[in-house]
């Protein structure tokens, strides 16, 4: 359902898991859409289309959502295939340490001549992203990369950080074009540095909040705001739920990290979010503890962080040890978030060692 300019747009999504659930809402409003992954992901898509599973407000059942059958175009392939020169966006939707890979990293390289905004819906803010804060950009923040060298070509103002509030996940016994959406909260989103950057989030924004199915709205939407801070509220919640899933045993789910000690997870979110507001963040920009732990209710699973390393993953992103960073630079360091990123220190060198 295409707005007032009637335009569709063309959209690069680097990471076909994640980066499904944004490309399925822009082509439910009629814009195109590339994937960038493996070439075997993408010959499935190309035969088959993606498949995004979602529960509409007051249904009991999710709704399956194939590409197929909406008004956008979508198709995958791999990087090395990617003209960039077709494109008016760039998604990056993989996990941080993928883009280490050498393939990506030359299509980065090509993304960041080319001068296209891009707009991160990965946990771990892109460096250039960090270099926009101004108590954030003199900061020695790399080590908390698995390459921040990936980073260095890129104008601070043409990358944005959406926050990856919705819960997705690609359900295990299903083939590599299936995703599965279990919490459908919004992407939120910060302006880039240039107005007509920002006129076309806008444009996307209304467009995907005017789709309908079957007369009903579909949740996921895209929502834009002028702070910089609004996407660092993530950082409260993955401080306090995602990464205490990794333990010095087995994971555990989210739901049992938060409310396991609710008193012990309040702090930790508060001090989180009073490190960003260090930074300049208004508490308007944050998400309240309260509204957070009730939806952790619903979390039973394990992060996909603490997954991926129970799993043998040699590298997770490291928004831990970021923002562990952070706090110790601006000189509010914290007992809790240092314990929490020793332990994955300490599961992830477990890993090399067996591997």
């Amino acid at each position: 359902m295409l707005g007032r300019n009637d335009v569709a747009r063309n959209i690069l999504i680097l990471g076909a898991s994640y980066g499904s659930l944004l490309g399925t809402k822009l082509l439910m409003a009629g814009h195109n859409v590339t994937l960038v992954c493996r070439r075997k992901t993408a010959d499935l898509i190309n035969r088959e289309g993606t498949e995004v599973r979602i529960k509409l407000r007051d249904e009991k059942e999710h709704r399956a959502i194939h590409s197929r059958d909406l008004p956008g175009k979508v198709d995958a392939m791999p990087p090395e295939e990617v003209d960039v020169s077709r494109y008016d966006l760039v998604g990056l939707a993989m996990q941080e340490p993928q883009y280490n890979n050498h393939t990506i990293r030359v299509l980065m390289i090509k993304i960041a001549a080319a001068k296209l905004p891009c707009l991160s819906i990965m946990n771990m803010p892109p460096l250039p992203y960090l270099k926009r804060i101004p108590g954030l950009a003199a900061m020695d923040l790399e080590d908390a990369y698995t390459n921040a060298g990936v980073w260095d070509r890129f104008e601070p103002g043409l990358v944005s950080l959406c926050s990856p509030d919705p819960q997705a996940f690609r359900p295990p016994e299903e083939e590599a074009n299936v995703l599965h959406v279990g919490l459908p909260t919004n992407f939120k989103a910060a302006t880039f540095a240039d107005e007509a950057h920002n006129r076309l989030l806008r444009e996307l924004e209304a467009d995907i909040d005017a789709v309908r199915l079957d007369g009903q709205d579909v949740p996921v939407k895209l929502k834009v705001f002028d702070s910089l801070f609004v996407p660092l509220a993530k950082w409260s919640m993955l401080l306090t739920g995602n990464y205490r899933c990794i333990t010095p045993g087995e994971p555990q789910s989210i739901h049992d990290a938060v409310h396991g000690d609710l008193a012990r997870s309040r702090a930790i979110y508060e001090h989180v979010d009073g490190i960003a507001r260090k930074l300049g963040a208004d508490p308007a920009d944050q998400v309240p503890f309260e509204k957070y732990a009730k939806a952790a209710e619903s979390l039973l699973k394990p992060s996909s962080a603490a997954r991926a390393v129970a799993n043998g993953a040699p590298y997770i992103e490291r928004v831990d040890l970021l923002v562990k960073l952070i706090a110790h630079q601006l000189g509010e360091p914290n007992a809790e978030i240092d314990r929490t990123v020793e332990t994955v220190d300490r599961k992830l060198d477990e890993r090399i060692i067996e591997g």
